[in-house]
């Protein structure tokens, strides 16, 4: 059995100012507290004998991988992403950092998302990646454009009721 994985599609490296406070945090509390804690369990079970059926000996040293993998990607990741903040020059139009206001044709539902960077995405809160398909959909529309847009459980059909930016920027 392979670990061989194919290349992942690169995401796009842009970022607000906040979700690059979020993941500059996640990285400090990786690194000066979890990691040290998994660290000293690990020891804990190591010095307890037989490495090959202590059952807490192996799972703290694949939790200590996972946590080795995600401080190697955001330590990579802080340093290629480029924070945007402020209103673009046309702010009538979708662009980074937007919140809009949809209407969904056929059921006649109003949701409202908020375009971030894929590492900020959060759609329970309705924060969508500027690499999925809707994004891509409704950049540089307008108030009153439709956009048709094949999603993951078929084509759905919108209509943009609002654009609004964040005015409190730092």
């Amino acid at each position: 059995m392979s670990r061989w994985r194919p290349a992942a599609v690169p995401s796009t490296a842009l970022i607000t100012r906040a979700g690059l406070a979020c993941l500059r945090a996640e990285l400090d509390a990786l690194w000066r507290l979890r990691r040290p804690e998994v660290v000293a369990a690990l020891a804990a079970a190591a010095a307890e004998g037989d490495r090959s059926e202590n059952a807490e000996y192996h799972y703290r040293k694949k939790q200590l991988a996972e946590i080795d993998r995600r401080v190697r990607y955001l330590s990579k990741r802080l340093d290629t992403l480029r924070v945007v903040d402020g209103v673009p020059a046309d702010p009538d139009a979708i662009f980074f950092g937007a919140s809009i206001e949809l209407e969904h044709c056929a059921s006649g539902e109003v949701c409202t998302y908020r375009i971030v960077g894929p590492d900020e995405a959060d759609a329970r809160h309705g924060d969508i990646s500027i690499d999925s398909p809707l994004a891509r959909a409704l950049l540089k529309r307008r108030v009153d454009d439709e956009v048709r847009v094949e999603l993951p459980n078929g084509p759905a059909h919108f209509v943009v009721l609002a654009i609004r930016y964040p005015v409190d920027v730092p």
